[in-house]
This record gives C-alpha cells, sequence and structure tokens, in this order.
C-alpha cells in the first residue's frame, strides 16, 4: 500500500500518537508516513483550512496569488459576522441553508424550508451568540439519478466529488469521480455520516471539442456509468468516532 485517503479526523488516525482510546485508526500509521513508507493523500493537519469561512476567500485568493479570476464562480455566500448580511439572513432563514463554519459530515447544518419553526428559532439564538460560527447559502437543487430502492427506480438527489492531483506544479482532474446520494427521497443531504450512500461514477470514453467546431460527434461519446453502493464500514466508523467524540 502507497497511499491512505483517511476518512476520520486527525486525533483519531493513530492512537500511538494522538488519543490512546481511539479504536478507528491503524497503530504506527503516522511514523509510516514519516519514514516515508507510505504517503497520507490528506496529511495530518490539512484541514486547518477546511473551514467553510475559508470558503468565501477563496475567490479573492485565486487572484491575490494567481492574479486572475475563478473560472467557477462560488456559491453565493452569507458571511454571518457581517452586520447587513446577518440582517438579511436572519430575516430569510426559512428561505436558506444555514451551516456551522467548523462543521463536517453535515452536522449542525438546518435547511430552512425543511425546518420547524422551533428548529428555525433556536438557530437563531445560535447565530446571535456566535454569528462567526455561521454561514449561509441558497438551497441548491441538486440534480437526480435513478436509483434502486425497495425493489423500485425512484429519483435519488446526487452530486459529483471530482477527484485531483497535483504535484505542486500541474494539477489534473481525474475522469469519473464520487457521486454521492442521498438515499431518502427527496433530501438534500449525501453526507455518508448522515445516512447517504454513493454510486461510482465512471467517464467511460469520450472527445472533447471546442464549441462551435462544427465536427462530427465522436463515434463514441462519454458514457456515464453509475453503480449503487453504499458504505456501510465508513458510516459506522463516523458513529463511532461520534460517540467518542461525545464521551
Amino acid at each position: 500500500m502507497d497511499v491512505i485517503y483517511k476518512r476520520i479526523d486527525d486525533e483519531f488516525l493513530d492512537p500511538l500518537q494522538f488519543r490512546a482510546d481511539s479504536v478507528l485508526g491503524c497503530p504506527g500509521i503516522v511514523n509510516a508516513a514519516r519514514a516515508g513508507m507510505v504517503t497520507i493523500a490528506n496529511a495530518v493537519g490539512n484541514g486547518v483550512a477546511d473551514d467553510k469561512l475559508v470558503y468565501t476567500y477563496v475567490p479573492d485568493l485565486i487572484r491575490y496569488y494567481l492574479g486572475e479570476d475563478p473560472i467557477i464562480a462560488n456559491v453565493d455566500t452569507y458571511r454571518l459576522e457581517d452586520a447587513p448580511a446577518r440582517e438579511e439572513v436572519l430575516d430569510r432563514l426559512d428561505e436558506l441553508v444555514v451551516k456551522p463554519v467548523d462543521g463536517s459530515g453535515g452536522k449542525g447544518l438546518v435547511i430552512g424550508p425543511d425546518a420547524t419553526r422551533a428548529e428555525l428559532d433556536t438557530l437563531r439564538a445560535k447565530i446571535l451568540e456566535d454569528p462567526r460560527g455561521w454561514i449561509a447559502q441558497p438551497v441548491l437543487q441538486l440534480s437526480t439519478v435513478p436509483t434502486m430502492s425497495g425493489g423500485q427506480f425512484s429519483p435519488r438527489h446526487v452530486d459529483l466529488r471530482p477527484f485531483a492531483v497535483n504535484d505542486g506544479e500541474d494539477v489534473w482532474v481525474l475522469p469519473g469521480g464520487l457521486t454521492r446520494v442521498a438515499m431518502k427521497e427527496g433530501s438534500l443531504i449525501v453526507n455518508s455520516s448522515q445516512g447517504g450512500g454513493s454510486k461510482d461514477t465512471w467517464v467511460v470514453d469520450g472527445e472533447v471539442r471546442a464549441p462551435g467546431e462544427g465536427a462530427a460527434p465522436p463515434e463514441r461519446p462519454v458514457a456515464v456509468r453509475e453503480r449503487t453502493s453504499v458504505w456501510p464500514i465508513e458510516t459506522n466508523w463516523q458513529d463511532k468516532q461520534s460517540e467518542q467524540q461525545q464521551q
């Protein structure tokens, strides 16, 4: 094994280095990485920038460090530490998605249109108590795909997480990626730790042509094949991790 992609928090990764009571990690993995025997793709400590508030500054970071505008715009995001933005969000809580900036795996987010009045009132109090701890975004209507459930096909919301490889100079986006799928019909929660599943997404073949070239379509156009699968093992890990964190 050459490369590991970790799906647990750093503190649970190696009981010899971090939490001694962790049953989730692999004893000795940190020293193995130090010795160059294995690479941890998302290295220990990379979560320092995994803060939803940082997301709002990414376009400015691109302009500052790269001297260019981002190709794809961010989702409109309100920083609730900003008084005018906070006032607007508090007036529209039932229309927006509100997320804790340090949350992960869909924990703590509130989808306004699906929330009860009591849930919105509780959320309002939390925002007023700690405005910097929250962001808000419009509700995005995720795409749906046919999914076999209960012996029949029905639509489920999905999102696609591409994989990019960076060698320090260039970045390659791999063909295909991870399609996360909501297991409940109508739900927008696709996070595996909140009960979501996954579909493997493969780009089988294809050819990219610039718009307006007028060329005939390729004989073998791009095809996307999806195979339904779930992550019971990962979900159990997440559940165990939550139990330990609560303790």
